[in-house]
């Protein structure tokens, strides 16, 4: 078969899984979902409002395997239970791995949340995704609001968390929009 061949067969076979994604749902066929959308932009976007959240929060962290050390490098995980105080009145758990270096302040961890609460008054959860390095004692931090992942009077929620931590205690300031009409 020449290759002119070969690519017709797989561009009809492409055309055949898109509809057929279409068809039977989207979850089945992540192609035809990300190709096509069958709403028009206005209808697909509602009015969000942007607002900042604040507060403190404090957290217990408990070691939930052996530490794995090689070479210098140890991996560990970590459960890590939250109570959120102030605009968030919520309880959290997340698992979290991390990786620490030989080198003094070089390390890295990744964490999944989930925040069971209120933002504001609104009642639901929703999962934070981190991720943070330090760089030779630099920290670059980013705590982001998981796509689709909020619930209850949260759903739509997207946003980033920012922590401080001053004095032994916890900080957040949590940007973050919200459709209005949920």
């Amino acid at each position: 078969m020449n290759a002119l061949w070969t690519g017709k067969i797989l561009s009809s076979q492409i055309c055949a899984i898109v509809a057929i994604g279409l068809v039977a749902s989207h979850l089945f066929c992540p192609l035809a979902h990300s190709q096509i959308n069958l709403l028009p932009a206005q209808s697909r976007k509602e009015k969000t409002m942007t607002t900042h959240a604040t507060g403190t929060f404090e957290v217990k962290i408990t070691t939930q395997a052996p530490e794995d050390k090689a070479d210098g490098v140890s991996l560990e995980r970590f459960l890590n239970e939250k109570q959120f105080r102030g605009d968030i009145e919520a309880s959290s758990r997340a698992d979290m791995l991390t990786a620490g270096t030989e080198v003094k302040g070089s390390a890295g961890y990744v964490a999944m949340e989930r925040v069971t609460g209120t933002l504001h008054g609104r009642t639901g959860s929703f999962v934070l995704q981190h991720s943070g390095i330090m760089n030779r004692g630099v920290p670059q931090l980013s705590v982001t609001v998981v796509p689709d992942s909020g619930t209850g009077q949260l759903v739509g929620l997207a946003g980033k968390m920012a922590i401080d931590i001053r004095d032994g205690k916890h900080f957040y300031d949590f940007e973050y929009t919200l459709p209005e009409s949920h």
